[in-house]
């Protein structure tokens, strides 16, 4: 009897005791899920900054002469010559957009050169068109997408070119002086392959400006206008750029 009371007396104690003790651990909070904190994005590249590069590749220029008179007419189309050379510039990338200057010199390795004669065998014509050296200075824009930039360019060209040589059966001689300035359009796609270097790929063509002589007297075709036209250079070239300032 004495121990069923007892049974009784610690069945009530712990009923008492666990009670409250599991009203309060439903009114506690659930405990917080643990997050693992996000990895920090790395920056998007940015085409900001000065660069200086080289570059190498073929050129191919093209030409042609003409009279007043209709006693000659040829032209020059030269294979493809090696150039190589190097280049300078700046980009402002504003979101996608780039915006950027630039300017280049190449040597022009053409050895081509071309010999005429007027069809009645009285003047002879040598030294068409031969480029020793190019330079351009010109504007750029392009898309960027992230570490790949599309871009266009264009601007003034300069060409250094050996003069075409007029001479007489009589012996007598003059030059055409070289007007070797145009215009250039072209464009490229540039690969950021590491934080600071860039390779790229382009293409220009390069339009040159026309001239012209007036043989004087003392040749046997005196009066007669010698015209240059279609005078262009067409350039594909690989390159490599440092860029400084990248972000």
């Amino acid at each position: 009897m004495f121990t069923r009371k007892v049974l009784y007396a610690v069945a009530l104690t712990s009923l008492l005791i666990g009670t409250p003790v599991v009203a309060m651990a439903a009114d506690l909070p659930p405990a917080p899920v643990y997050k693992a904190p996000m990895a920090a994005m790395a920056p998007a590249f940015s085409w900001t900054g000065f660069y200086i590069g080289a570059n190498l590749g073929a050129g191919w220029n093209q030409g042609n002469l003409n009279d007043s008179f209709g006693l000659f007419s040829g032209s020059a189309n030269n294979n493809a010559a090696f150039l190589g050379g190097g280049q300078v510039g700046a980009n402002y990338q504003i979101n996608n957009f780039v915006l950027g200057v630039e300017g280049d010199f190449d040597w022009f390795a053409n050895n081509n050169s071309a010999t005429g004669t007027t069809t009645d065998g009285s003047t002879t014509i040598s030294g068409i068109e031969n480029p020793r050296w190019l330079t351009t200075l010109t504007g750029r824009l392009g898309i960027a997408v992230d570490r790949v930039l599309f871009y266009g360019k264009g601007g003034g060209a300069w060409v250094g070119s050996n003069n075409i040589t007029f001479v007489d059966v009589s012996g007598a001689a003059v030059s055409l002086s070289s007007n070797n300035t145009g215009w250039v359009a072209g464009g490229g796609i540039e690969w950021a392959f590491a934080p600071n270097w860039t390779g790229k790929v382009e293409y220009d063509y390069v339009g040159l400006n026309s001239y012209s002589l007036t043989l004087p007297a003392g040749f046997t075709l005196a009066g007669d206008v010698f015209s240059t036209g279609n005078r262009n250079i067409q350039t594909l070239t690989v390159g490599i750029n440092y860029l400084f300032n990248v972000r």
